[in-house]
Order: C-alpha cells, then structure tokens, then sequence
C-alpha cells in the first residue's frame, strides 16, 4: 500500500545508495519488504525533500534487526530483468529502504550501479589483504621453523680468557672464508692452546691444514701478480708446521720467477726505447715462458700493446728525422708535426719530445745562419715558428734580441757598435743565451777599438811628414783575436806593397831599358836586372813575366839556325839528317813545339816508305815459300804433300799470297784423301795414318774424319 502524498511510479526496487551498504544481513534478520502501491509505484513519504541524505538511524536499522513502525514486512516483488542485471541474483537484501525521491529513471540506475561496483571493489581489497597476511604468517612461520642457531660475535670475544670450543667456533668461521689473513687469524686462534690441552691433537691437524691452505692461496696470489702479498702470507705460517718446510724454497721460486719476468720485461723497454722493435717482441715472448700466469696474460698483453703502439709512433718519427735530415723550414715544421702527433702513454713519447727539442734547436740554427747572410727579418720569422712543445721560448726571445743587436753592429760604425753593445746587454745573466751575448759584445768592443786603432794608422799617413812604415806599426798593434785583424792585416799589406813598388819600379824600368837593344847579349843583362825583384814582393810577378818574354827571345835567337837548316835538308829529300838536327831543339825551349811540328811530316814519310819496304819483302817471301811448297808436292807421294801442306800453311801474309796458299793446302789435302781411299781396301792402317795428316783447316777435314772412323771399325780386333 501507498502512504499519502505519493505519486505512483514503475514497480522496481529503489537502488541502493553507496552509504547504506554495509554488509551482509546477520543471521535471523529479515529484508524489509518493498510495499507497491496500487499502480505497482514504490512508496513516497510526502514529507520527506527528496534532497534530504536518509538518517543514520534508518541506514542501520537492518544490522539490529528493528523495523521501523508503520512499515509492515510485506513479500518482496519479483525483480524486473533489468534488475536481475545489474543485481546478484542470489543476493537477498534486508535492509530498510528509504522511500526515494523524484528522480528520473537514468539517476537511479547510476546509482544502483555504483553502489555494486563499491561492493566489489571492496571484496577484492578484503581478498588481496587475505592474501598478504597468509603469506607473510607462512613466511614468518619457516624462518621460525628454519632458523639457524646464532653465531658467536667473535670480534667482542676476550681470548685470553674465552674457551677452547669458542677458539674452535670463531677460527672454522675464519676459516671459512678461505683468505690467507682469515686463514692465518683461525691458525693464531687455535693454536694458542696449550701443549697439554685435551683438544691439542685436533688443533694440530687444522693447524696443518689450514697452512696447507694458506699456502695454496699464496701460491694463487702469485699467479695473480702480488707477489709482496704471497711472500707475506707464506712467512707467517707457524714454524713448527710440516708447510713451512716449504716457505722457503716456495718464496725462492716465486722471487726467482718473479726477476726472469722483470728482467724479459725491463730488456722490452729498453728495446723499444732504441726503436728495436724485433728484439722487443722476443723479449716480449718470452714472458709466456714464465711460470706465472700474471706474467704470461696481463703483463704479457700490456707489453705486446706497448709495443706495436711504440712501434706506430716509431715509423711516425722515422719519417720525422728523415724530413729533418732533408733539411729547409718547410721539413722541419712537418717533421715537428708528425712528432708532435705521439701521445704522452707511447713509450716513444720522450724520445720524441726530445727529437721536437732537436728540431727546434735545427730552427734556430737555420734562423742563425739567415742572420749570418744579413736577412733579419727572415730570421726572425724562422725563430717565431719555432714551436712551444721545443722548450726553446727563452732562446728565441734572446735570439730575437741579439739578431736585432747584429743588425745594428752590421753598419760598422762606433755609432752603431755602441747601440749593438747597448741592445745585447739587455740579456740578463739568468738567460740561456747570456754567454754568447757576451762573446759579441767582448767582439764589439774589440771592434771599436780596433777600429780606433786603423783609423789612427791612416791618421799618421796623412799627418805632415807622415810614412807608410808608421802607419803599418801603428796598424800591427791590432791584435788576431781582434775582429779588425784581417781588415788590419790587408791595410798593411796594401801599404806595404806601395812601399815595394816604390822600390822596385827603377829597377825592372832599367830592365826594359836594356832589353831595347835586343840582342843576346842585352837581353841576357835584362834578365840579370829584373831577377834582383825577389818572391813575394809586389813587382815579382810583373818581372818574372818580363824575365820569361826575355828569355824566349834569347833562345829564339840561338835556335832559329837549327830550325832554318834542318828544313834545308829536308827539302833536300835528306829527312834523316833533317830529323836529327831538328831534335838538337830540347824540350823547355821556346822554339820546340815549332821544330817538333816542323819534323812529324819528316818522320811519317820516312815510317811510310820502310813499311812499303818490308811490305815487298814479306811479298816476295811468301812466293818463294808457296813456291817451294809446289815443288814438293809435285812429287805426289803422302810424305811430300804433307810436307808441302807444313810450308804452305806458315805463309801469313800478304793477303793475295795467303789466299793462294790456302787453295792449295785444300788441294794437296784433297789428293791425300783420295791416297787414302786407295790404300783403304787393303791396308786400312795405313789408309788411317795418311789422312790423319790432313789439317783441321782443310775444307775435306771432317770427310777425313769420317772415313778414319769407318776404317777403324773395318780394322780386326787383335786376340789378347
């Protein structure tokens, strides 16, 4: 039934709101029924603003079990099949519901639906923290069940006074660590018991195998490359122990190894230092001989990196110091560069910075040979270049200071050698180029007084009564470590051949006046005169050349009779005698290459006819000869055209007389085949021994050649 006032509606269950859900009904309360009114409209309560929240009081009328007054529990309606959806169908509800107010169909829907998403939600979260507190009382429980007794704090243990089952405990502790310093700290431990302990023997055995182990890890230790940390866990393993028998021999060894290793390793080093980069990778392998694992990996590993990075740089500054050698600023720079480009881990590093070094120094030697040619401003531009990586900065700012010093020094006035002294002097003695500073200072001040002296020398020349003997003392004073020596030298030179000039001049001038006459006689004293100008004074060249102009006219004037008559009796057809007066002309003279010339047609005539001369000699001896070789061979027996063969082939020249001997040596030699051929059938032999006289130059020699061997083999074989 409906309450007054309200206003019919659908039949369907009012949701829900999220604050009235608060859990399930207990055990023997009821669900309040919803009462329909006749139009099957949920009750409405006039009174009641459907703004207004439902009072606490109602909301938990269903936890207690009371139903309000006025609301009869009535059978709930059954629900529409929208409202089986959205609702658990096994869900009874016994809470009181407040009649809703008059909202439409779509706001009560919402809210039906968040109020069972809220009810879910909330058993997942009931669920999820079931599942948190299983798990973590399972949990406590096995750490319970699993836990292990508790350990000794042994750091807080006072030993001297602590038990032996508590040395015991805390050395297997240590022990188990298995580090040599634990191993040695559970050794001190148990084998600070007594000697008459009842746990002694027990003690003793550990002892023993726990230095059995220290000594493993020592050895381990070593193979790792710590060698210091090995010795020292060896040597403190008690004495008394069968491993310390050991100790010694085992340190021994190591430090043995240990040696080979750094030596192989140091001589890789040195190798590399000096570029030798085969002898450093066969130092190299010889570390994978040591017996150390450390030496034979990491070392190993490092060096041959060490190495083929040196060797890199190596081949850079080869390249380096050839284009350095080759000389020129351009090289130079270019070799600083590649130098420049070997990092600081390369072994070659230092070698390079001292080759950069080098470079730079080969720079500023070039900058100073540019200033000794008087181009200051090259000069300086080669210093500028110099590179800071040479360490050179102070000597070039020195450099620059002293090449503008000698510039000025350059216009060899007091003047300007005074401003030169002035600039050098600027170079501090804390200066790395103080020394030479003061060498050309020390020079300029020699200069300037020199200088003073010279000019003190031509002062005296010009002087009224002034002579050049007094100006060369005055100029000998210079000393030869004065700057002005030489130039003092070739002044006094200069005035002391003025002064052998005016002494010899009247002398070679009486020469020439004698030799005007021309004859032997005049000539010969012109000689004399000149000869009195002796070496090395300023005329002696001038009168030995006047000597010899003199002394060839002489000999012209002996020798022109000789030439004149032997050319006399050479066109008298006597060469011989002409010859032979010509070459009374002896070499040195002056007219001996004209008589030499004169005579060579003289002698190649007189060859040409003796070669003609011989040629019909040896013409008609060679015809008598071939000639007498006919007359033997007439005879035609073998003898006698061997022996014409003999006379015949001794004829060598002329040609036209050999070529007919030879013809002839092939004709007898032909006859001798042919006596042989006869003789053949019946005495091979003899047939053999005639043609083996035929010559190896004869045209039918390899015929007699042949035929001898087919005799030969016609001949018996004699019976032994």
């Amino acid at each position: 039934m409906a309450r007054p006032g309200n206003q019919e509606q659908p039949a369907r269950h009012s949701p829900i709101p999220k604050d009235d859900w608060q859990g399930e009904p207990r055990s023997g309360q009821g669900i309040p029924p919803l009462a329909p009114n006749p139009a099957g409209a949920l009750p409405s309560t006039g009174s009641v603003d459907r703004n207004r929240p439902v009072p606490v009081s109602v909301k938990h009328q269903a936890r207690t079990g009371n139903v309000p007054q006025g609301h009869p529990q009535v059978p709930s309606p059954p629900l529409s099949s929208q409202t089986r959806d959205g609702l658990p169908q096994k869900a009874p509800l016994n809470e009181t519901v407040v009649p809703p107010s008059r909202h439409s169909q779509g706001t009560q829907l919402q809210q039906f639906g968040d109020r069972w998403r809220r009810r879910l939600l909330n058993w997942k979260t009931l669920l999820i923290f079931s599942f948190i507190a299983c798990g973590g009382s399972a949990a406590l429980a096995l750490a319970y069940i699993f836990q292990l007794p508790g350990l000794p704090n042994c750091p807080a243990v006072f030993w001297p006074l602590a038990s032996a089952s508590m040395r015991f405990e805390c050395a297997r502790i240590a022990a188990s660590k298995q580090t040599a310093n634990d191993l040695l700290e559970a050794i001190a431990l148990v084998d600070g018991l007594p000697a008459d302990h009842a746990m002694r023997e027990e003690a003793n055995r550990l002892v023993e195998l726990w230095s059995q182990e220290v000594l493993k890890i020592a050895e381990a230790s070593f193979q790792a490359g710590k060698l210091q940390e090995a010795i020292d866990a060896a040597q403190k393993i008690p004495a008394r122990v069968t491993a310390h028998k050991l100790v010694e021999a085992q340190v021994k060894r190591w430090q043995t190894i240990w040696a080979e290793a750094e030596k192989a390793y140091q001589n890789a080093e040195g190798a590399m230092k000096k570029r030798q980069w085969r002898q450093s990778f066969q130092f190299a392998i010889d570390l994978l001989s040591v017996d150390n694992r450390y030496w034979q990996t990491t070392k190993y590993d490092e060096l041959t990196t060490r190495i083929n990075t040196a060797r890199l740089d190596g081949n850079k500054l080869y390249e380096a110091e050839r284009l350095a050698d080759d000389g020129g600023l351009k090289n130079l720079l270019e070799a600083v560069k590649l130098a420049e480009q070997i990092r600081p881990e390369s072994d070659i590093y230092p070698l390079a910075q001292e080759k950069i070094k080098g470079f730079g120094r080969k720079m500023l030697t070039l900058a100073e040979e540019t200033l000794e040619r008087r181009n200051l401003q090259e000069a300086i531009a080669i210093a500028d270049k110099i590179p800071k990586t040479a360490n050179l900065e102070e000597e070039v700012k020195d450099f620059t200071i002293l090449a503008n010093a000698q510039s000025q020094a350059w216009q060899d006035t007091v003047v300007n050698l005074e401003a030169a002294i002035s600039q050098a002097q600027r170079i501090q003695p804390n200066r790395p180029l103080y020394q030479k500073a003061q060498q050309w200072i020390t020079r300029w001040q020699y200069s300037i007084a020199g200088l003073a002296q010279l000019e003190r020398a031509r002062l005296l020349i010009q002087a009224r009564g002034g002579s050049l003997e007094a100006a060369i003392a005055a100029a000998s004073l210079i000393s030869p470590s004065n700057p002005r020596y030489r130039e003092a030298q070739t002044q006094i030179q200069s005035w002391q051949s003025e002064i052998q000039v005016s002494q010899d001049r009247p002398i070679l001038d009486q020469a020439e006046q004698l030799a005007l006459s021309a004859d032997i006689a005049s000539l010969q004293a012109a000689v004399n005169q000149a000869t009195q100008v002796t070496s090395g004074r300023a005329l002696y060249k001038q009168a030995q050349g006047k000597i010899q102009q003199w002394t060839s006219q002489i000999q012209q004037i002996q020798d022109q009779p000789y030439l004149d008559q032997a050319r006399a009796y050479a066109d008298a057809g006597n060469l011989r005698t002409a010859i032979k007066i010509a070459d009374q002309i002896r070499s040195g003279r002056s007219l001996y290459n004209e008589a030499q010339t004169a005579a060579a047609p003289w002698r190649k005539q007189i060859q040409a006819e003796a070669d003609q001369a011989q040629a019909q000699s040896d013409l008609a001896q060679a015809q008598r000869t071939l000639q007498d070789a006919r007359q033997v061979a007439i005879v035609g027996l073998p003898a006698s055209l061997a022996n014409a063969i003999q006379l015949a082939s001794q004829i060598n020249r002329p040609a036209a007389i050999r070529s007919e001997a030879t013809a002839a040596v092939n004709e007898w030699s032909a006859q001798l085949l042919q006596l042989a051929q006869q003789q053949a059938t019946s005495n091979p032999s003899a047939a053999i021994a005639i043609a083996q006289r035929i010559p190896s130059s004869s045209t039918v020699y390899s015929a007699a050649q042949t035929q001898i061997e087919t005799w030969r083999r016609m001949m018996p074989i004699p019976v032994q």
